[in-house]
C-alpha cells in the first residue's frame, strides 16, 4: 500500500504562515475595492506579482523551461488556480462582507482533501483527516457565528462565486501537483502567474478601461500587498508546500484563512470579537492537530501493521 503524504514540520510552519498572508487578503481586496474595479484588482495584483518572481527567477540563474507542454500547463494553471478563482472572490467581495467570505473559502479545505483523493493515492480520504477537516471547518463557523452561517442563501450569486473559487483551488491544486512535478517552486510560481496574467490583462482593460493612477496610499498599499505578499511571496509557499505535503494537505491552509480576516477587521474597522469567536479558535486548533497526526501519535502511540495513519 503506497504511503499516505503527511506534512512535515517546515511545510506546517509554511502552511500556517500561507493562511495568514491569505487571510489579510481579504482586508486588502476591501480597501482596493473602494476605488478600483474587480477585474483590475486582479489584473494588477497577478501582473506585479509575475514581474517579481521572474526577477527572482534571474536572479537565482534557475533554468526555464522550453517546452510547449509545460508552458501550456503555466497557462493552464494560472487560469483555473489563480486567474478564475481570484476574479470570483474579488467579484464576491463587491456584495457580502470579508467574514462571510472567509468561510466559504474555507470551504477549499474539504473540496480539497476530497478532490485529491480521487487522483492521487497517496492523499486518501482517510477517518482521521475527514474528522479534522470537519473539525476545522466547525471551528471557523463558530468563530464567525452560527447566525452567519444561516445568512448563506444559495440564490446569491456572490456567495456561489466564492464556492466557485474554492472549487477552482481544489482542481488547480491537485493538477498542478501532476502537471508540474520536478518543475521548481519558483518557476513554477512564476509561470502560471504569467499565464493568469496572460488572461486577465486583456479582459480587465477590455471590460474596465487602463486604471487610473491617481489612487490613495491605502489603496496603493493594498494593491502591492496583493501582489508581492499575498501572491508573489505566497505562491513561492504554495508550491513548496505542495511538494512536500501534497494538495489535500496544501488546501489546509484555508482553514485559517478567516479567523485571520476576523482579527484583522477587528483591528482596523474596530470589528467585536465574541466568546464564540475564541471558542472557534480553539476547535480550529483542535481540527488541525487532527489532521497533522503529530500530537495524537505522541498521545496515543499505537503501533499499525500496515503503517497508515
Amino acid at each position: 500500500m503506497q504511503q499516505q503524504k503527511t506534512i512535515p514540520l517546515r511545510a506546517w510552519a509554511e502552511l500556517l504562515l500561507l493562511g495568514c498572508i491569505w487571510g489579510a487578503s481579504f482586508l486588502s481586496h476591501r480597501i482596493a475595492l473602494a476605488e478600483m474595479g474587480f477585474l483590475s484588482i486582479v489584473a494588477f495584483r497577478v501582473t506585479g506579482a509575475t514581474l517579481v518572481l521572474w526577477s527572482v527567477v534571474r536572479l537565482r540563474g534557475l533554468p526555464v523551461p522550453r517546452a510547449p507542454k509545460i508552458w501550456a500547463s503555466f497557462l493552464a494553471v494560472g487560469a483555473l488556480n489563480t486567474a478564475l478563482p481570484f476574479s470570483l472572490i474579488v467579484w464576491g467581495q463587491q456584495r457580502i462582507d470579508s467574514g462571510l467570505a472567509g468561510i466559504l473559502n474555507a470551504s477549499t479545505a474539504l473540496f480539497g482533501v476530497v478532490v485529491a483523493s480521487l487522483f492521487f493515492a497517496d492523499e486518501r480520504l482517510t477517518l482521521r483527516r475527514g474528522i479534522g477537516v470537519g473539525l476545522g471547518f466547525c471551528g471557523v463557523a463558530m468563530a464567525l457565528g452560527l447566525d452567519r452561517m444561516a445568512g448563506f442563501d444559495p440564490s446569491s450569486l456572490s456567495q456561489l462565486a466564492l464556492l466557485g473559487s474554492s472549487l477552482c483551488y481544489a482542481f488547480g491544486g491537485s493538477f498542478a501537483r501532476r502537471a508540474l512535478h520536478g518543475v521548481a517552486p519558483e518557476v513554477s510560481s512564476a509561470g502560471m502567474l504569467a499565464g493568469a496574467a496572460v488572461v486577465m490583462v486583456p479582459i480587465a482593460l477590455w471590460n474596465e478601461g487602463l486604471p487610473s493612477p491617481d489612487h490613495g496610499p491605502q489603496v496603493w498599499g493594498a494593491l502591492i500587498y496583493l501582489a508581492v505578499v499575498s501572491t508573489a511571496l505566497a505562491y513561492l509557499l504554495y508550491y513548496r508546500v505542495l511538494a512536500q505535503a501534497g494538495a489535500g494537505n496544501l488546501s489546509l491552509s484555508t482553514l485559517i484563512v478567516a479567523p485571520v480576516a476576523i482579527v484583522l477587521g477587528a483591528i482596523v474597522f474596530d470589528e467585536n470579537l465574541g466568546l464564540n469567536a475564541y471558542a472557534g479558535f480553539g476547535l480550529l486548533a483542535l481540527g488541525l492537530m487532527v489532521l497533522d497526526g503529530r500530537v495524537l501519535r505522541i498521545l496515543w502511540p499505537v503501533k499499525s501493521q500496515t503503517g497508515q495513519p
